[in-house]
């Protein structure tokens, strides 16, 4: 029964440790940091099954930044709404610190940190990462014929840059024709231990959060924050398809409509969401330091997430409860060979954008071969693809 443990639960301190450890070192964007969490939560801590794991990613794609909505699954499978909110804000915190920094620099100094060579090293590692995840949550949770041909679709959906909500529902569609037996047969994934769980109402029933407004200095143009949480909690309810998708929304309501950032202000608001680990859903951040400072900068992250976050708190509470239903188990059947290949796209696309010479495909094998035959942690790896970065050895 769902509320009762039949195991000592996993303690909530080292859970969140291990969110700051992930959201420290996610550079690459959203399917990177999937990877890394499968490979750090499922393969190494055996928190969650592999099936499960795919569910929450599927889940996150709804509404909002997939990444933190795993996230917030996963906190909330642990340890009830409070792991679930805990857990998404340790795992943003480093990328919001860094880009606050950044931004103060900016705005000083009207200047970016050079740090464009280092993440060049960062990308071959960053692929090789998406990679050996999509192998073992495939090897995990794809072993019969049609699923291994919807996982092939879904990842020439992907590579085609087709909405990965719309990829989703149909492959859900496709498991409710074929049924679950015949996609993933009868018995669940083996190589992973099941998760205990926390009765939603019983945990975090207390919980809440505040957040202080002082004001900011430094960037600020002087808007309020309450209009500045307005606009972002807009946002935030048309958040759909990823962060990448949130791009032109943010500048339409930023530049053209409001005014708050100039173009080239947009631009290297981008720049310098794309140089911090996390999702480049951060570049609220920047903008919101740019408005009011410090607390704009708060005040806008958190708005920006408040749907996505409420709404991925109802799924994870009801997931246990449809679980047993025949027609969601055949629904989330079809949608797991679905994201494996939405994660194997992520790795060909952003290769096919940023490998051009012989030096990156190396690191980027390299680099495979470490994480998957010599279980190095990514972090070791990223540390020494940022160093072949900043020798200026890869073009």
């Amino acid at each position: 029964m769902i509320g009762e443990r039949e195991e000592t639960p996993f303690p909530l301190p080292r859970l969140l440790l291990a969110f700051l450890y992930i959201g420290a070192i996610g550079f690459g964007g959203g399917m990177a940091i999937i990877a890394m969490m499968e490979q750090h939560f499922v393969r190494k801590m055996k928190l969650m099954t592999t099936e499960e794991f795919l569910h929450g990613v599927a889940l996150g794609q709804v509404l909002g930044p997939f990444s933190v909505n795993a996230a917030i699954f996963m906190g909330y499978r642990l340890h009830g709404p409070a792991g679930a909110v805990l857990s998404a804000a340790v795992f943003m915190l480093p990328s919001v610190l860094l880009v606050i920094g950044l931004s103060w620099v900016y705005f000083t100094y009207h200047a970016v940190p050079a740090l464009q060579k280092a993440l060049a090293g960062l990308t071959p590692v960053v692929i090789a990462i998406i990679l050996s995840a999509a192998w073992s949550m495939g090897r995990k949770a794809i072993r019969r014929w049609p699923a291994i041909l919807l996982a092939a679709a879904a990842l020439l959906a992907g590579l085609y840059k087709i909405n990965p909500v719309f990829v989703l529902v149909a492959s859900g569609a496709i498991g409710l024709f074929l049924r679950k037996v015949r996609l993933a047969g009868m018995d669940q994934a083996a190589g992973t231990t099941r998760p205990t769980v926390v009765n939603g109402r019983n945990r975090g029933s207390t919980f809440c959060a505040g957040l202080l407004t002082a004001q900011g200095t430094g960037g600020s143009v002087g808007i309020h924050l309450f209009p500045l949480a307005a606009t972002f909690l807009k946002i935030g309810f048309v958040f759909f398809g990823g962060g990448f998708v949130l791009i032109p929304v943010l500048y339409q309501r930023l530049v053209g409509e409001l005014g708050w950032l100039t173009p080239r202000e947009f631009l290297d608001g981008l720049a310098i969401s794309n140089l911090t680990p996390g999702p480049i859903t951060v570049l609220a951040t920047f903008a919101g330091y740019r408005v009011s400072g410090v607390a704009g900068a708060l005040v806008a992250t958190v708005a920006l997430y408040i749907p996505a976050v409420v709404l991925m708190l109802a799924l994870s509470h009801e997931y246990e409860r449809f679980r047993g239903d025949s027609r969601f188990e055949d629904f989330l059947a079809g949608v797991t060979p679905a994201v494996v290949g939405l994660v194997a796209s992520a790795a060909f696309l952003l290769g096919q954008q940023v490998l051009h010479s012989w030096q990156a495909y190396l690191v980027g094998a390299c680099s495979l071969l470490l994480v998957t035959s010599f279980r190095w942690p990514p972090a070791a790896i990223l540390a020494l693809g940022a160093l072949l970065g900043m020798t200026s050895w890869l073009p």
